[in-house]
């Protein structure tokens, strides 16, 4: 099979959209394993063993099982007990709280990387909770934080092709309804390896560049 330039200027449209949709699952998506894992790496830093026991499991039960297979729970087994999720709302969510899990390693890893000296410096000056986390903690957790949030955000990006077996318009949802109407593969699908490898590349470079302001701030 040849490639075939005039069928891929009439698909591009299509993928376009598709990208649009992944883009927006992307985001949204990291937004969720963002604050769900920051939920997580406070919980199971918590002394109080019925907060960190019950949220360790739940996070570790998480991360043991395959995305897939959170991703056909949501999607099919919650209908039968009456909770009926669009694929769009149910890719979301298995791809934020499947990522929260190791998210949440990295939070836990940014805060406990602040000097205990600071803590206590905090404390001394007997200022609030919220005002050490937002004044003290924060401010110095963060910047490490960003090179790893940055690659959890790309690998969303990247996995986020498995939607498509519940049926969403993605990038890949939109290939594959392409090629199964026209029986041409060659096109839609090396597009779409095209379009992620561009718009990663792209994404690490800012990842990168955010990295680096972030840094001489704080320096």
């Amino acid at each position: 099979m040849e490639w075939d330039w005039h069928f891929a200027a009439e698909i591009m449209p299509a993928l376009l959209a598709g990208l649009v949709i992944t883009i927006k699952i992307t985001l949204l998506s990291f937004v969720v394993a963002v604050i769900v894992g920051l939920f997580i790496a406070l919980a199971k830093s918590s002394t109080q063993p019925y907060i960190n026991r019950p949220v360790t499991l739940i996070a570790e039960g998480i991360r043991r099982t395959p995305l897939l297979v959170q991703l056909y729970f949501l999607f099919y087994v919650l209908p039968d007990f009456g909770v009926v999720l669009s694929p769009f709302v149910a890719g979301v969510i298995a791809l934020g709280i499947h990522t929260s899990t190791y998210i949440s390693e990295t939070f836990r890893a940014g805060i406990e990387s602040v000097p205990a000296g600071q803590w206590e410096a905090a404390k001394a000056c007997n200022l609030s909770q919220f005002q050490v986390w937002r004044q003290i903690i924060l401010p110095q957790a963060i910047p490490p934080m960003i090179p790893p949030l940055g690659n959890y955000l790309i690998s969303l990006f990247k996995e986020t092709p498995i939607l498509s077996v519940i049926t969403v318009m993605d990038l890949m949802g939109m290939a594959l309804l392409e090629a199964n109407t026209s029986y041409r593969y060659l096109e839609p699908i090396t597009m779409v390896a095209v379009g992620f490898l561009l718009l990663s590349l792209i994404s690490a470079q800012l990842i990168k560049f955010v990295d680096v302001r972030l840094r001489s701030r704080v320096a």
